[in-house]
């Protein structure tokens, strides 16, 4: 086993080492990564993509590659609405087939579309989602119908046969230009028209205004939705919270509402409201002062935890709507993630208010339904056994950013206030790795923090060195005062309360089941009053995606 901390800690693992063989456990010793349970093989479903995959492959990625300067701004450099459109107009212009809610936002948008999605099939109707990333395949991106389902390998390929040579004289047209995104974003659009959904919830790939999915017109557009604004892709955007905010305002449609989440900076939420008053479209805010959102307690129901909340909504500026919800109990766990729900209620009232039937019951129960992989995810007793970790208690978060860390800290904080706390941490080389790590620190010293690498989007390289990510938590522990020790012998004996180990190390596993073994012996060794503590694993939904695709 490959392990290090700032300077080494081998005289440490050696123990740890012994520890566990003395307990039995001599996989960790010889663990290279995840044993996956279907090891090279592919499961019958997939394979059936294999040729579609291949073909996105083979196209220009962002999402591997990183997004270039200046990519969702409106200039030079900007991505080219105009290829996306030439291409939906040789597919016959399917966008133009459905009504749509048009998602943008820095955090927020896949829990919210996911949440209005919930609302509206409760009510019946047959909705197609398109979201992004995926944690486990590709077709989690595209749900159709009323189930919320990945949509099929079957269906999917039928479309992708059928239009295969339209696709072939698009990338022949645009010279390669016609990126992996653009092309999904076309099938996407395609299987909701052959489908004929009734609406369509869509969330913006990056930015807004430049963004592959911004071809639908204001005639389809039911309601926009801003979530929230944040300094996540800078470059990309322009380089400044104003700039992002340009760019993703470039989703308003004129005479269609829009919905803000927030909240915003004050000057924020004045470009935002600027641009929906020149497009003459109604606001509707979740932040607005007549607006209460309320966490009332976390309960357990067969082992998940929910946040039991209030949603109280009184909007009088553009348009009158109101709500109130009360004891509604969510699986996403969060106060960001109850401004979410309540920004998917505004949305779903809106809708109400076009004439689409959706009854108070059903926003309660697709509020209650709804969750997603890797967010706030607790995993199941049967899951962590099936990782060789019995009786751990594991948080999954894909959290990235500033603003994302400091909502995980104060859900963590909210669920689990005296919980002893180990971070499995790793990171894309293009985030601010420090702030991360400031606003994970702030709110509560952990026991210890275990930094690796994973894939980024398939490729190595995106994936943020152990030194880059070290060089960025030793900052922040000294600006926080934190103190840091390379073994848990000198912790124990010198910590005065302000301590953690900072560790380096090999595979997401190995990192893993140390950071377990670390939340044992801090328990002094008894693996129930261990239950007690949590391994949280953050730093990217790909972290996320490496441990769930394991099970």
């Amino acid at each position: 086993m490959k392990f290090s901390g700032i300077v080494g800690n081998h005289r440490y693992l050696h123990r740890l080492q012994k520890c566990l063989i003395a307990a039995g456990n001599r996989t960790l010793v010889n663990d290279i990564g995840f044993k996956h349970k279907f090891s090279g093989l592919i499961s019958e479903e997939e394979s059936e993509l294999k040729e579609f995959n291949d073909y996105l492959d083979n196209l220009k990625n962002h999402e591997k590659s990183g997004v270039p300067k200046g990519a969702g701004t409106d200039s030079d450099d900007g991505f080219d609405l105009g290829r996306m459109k030439r291409l939906m107009q040789s597919l016959g212009n399917p966008q133009s087939k459905f009504k749509a809610v048009h998602i943008a936002g820095t955090k927020g948008k896949g829990s919210t579309a996911a949440f209005l999605s919930n609302i509206l099939r409760v009510q019946g109707y047959s909705v197609g989602c398109y979201t992004s990333p995926h944690i486990k395949t590709i077709r989690e991106r595209i749900t159709l119908g009323r189930l919320g389902d990945p949509v099929s390998a079957k269906t999917v390929n039928s479309l992708f046969q059928r239009i295969k040579l339209v696709l072939d004289q698009a990338v022949q047209l645009e010279e390669g230009h016609l990126s992996h995104f653009e092309v999904l974003t076309a099938v996407a659009f395609n299987l909701f028209a052959e489908e004929n959904v009734d609406i369509a919830v869509i969330e913006a790939g990056l930015g807004g205004a430049r963004d592959a999915t911004n071809i639908i017109s204001s005639s389809d557009l039911a309601v926009s939705i801003i979530t929230t604004i944040g300094e996540e892709h800078l470059a990309a955007l322009g380089g400044s919270l104003e700039t992002i905010t340009v760019a993703k305002s470039g989703i308003i449609k004129h005479g269609r509402p829009v919905v803000l989440g927030g909240p915003y900076l004050p000057h924020i939420e004045l470009i935002l409201r600027n641009k929906a008053s020149s497009c003459c479209s109604p606001v509707i805010s979740a932040s607005d002062p007549g607006n209460t959102s309320v966490i009332k307690g976390i309960t357990n129901v067969s082992g998940i935890p929910f946040q039991v909340s209030d949603i109280i909504l009184h909007i009088n500026r553009d348009l009158q709507l109101s709500f109130e919800v009360y004891d509604v109990k969510l699986r996403l766990l969060g106060w960001h993630q109850l401004q979410n729900a309540a920004t998917a209620t505004c949305a779903a009232l809106c809708l109400r208010d076009q004439g689409w039937r959706i009854s108070d019951g059903s926003i309660r129960s697709g509020l209650e339904i709804t969750h997603l992989l890797g967010r706030s995810q607790f995993l199941t007793s049967e899951e962590t056994e099936a990782l060789g970790l019995p009786g751990a208690t594991i948080l999954l978060d894909g959290a990235h950013t500033k603003e994302s860390a400091k909502a995980l800290a104060d859900m963590i904080q909210m669920t689990c206030p005296e919980a002893a706390l180990v971070f499995v941490v790793a990171m894309a080389s293009d985030k601010d790795h420090q702030a991360f790590a400031t606003e994970l620190l702030a709110v509560r010293r952990p026991v210890a923090v275990l930094l690796t690498e994973v894939s980024i989007a398939g490729e190595r390289y995106r994936s943020a060195s152990l030194s880059l990510l070290r060089d960025a938590w030793m900052e922040a522990c000294d600006d926080l005062g934190i103190k840091i020790y390379e073994e848990e012998d000198r912790l124990k004996k010198h910590d005065d309360g302000n301590g953690m180990l900072l560790l380096n190390g090999g595979s997401l596993m190995e990192s893993m089941r140390v950071g377990d073994e670390i939340i044992i012996r801090s328990r002094s060794g008894d693996r129930a009053a261990a239950a007690a503590g949590v391994l949280v694993v953050t730093g990217s939904l790909h972290i996320v995606s490496s441990v769930l695709c394991s099970l």
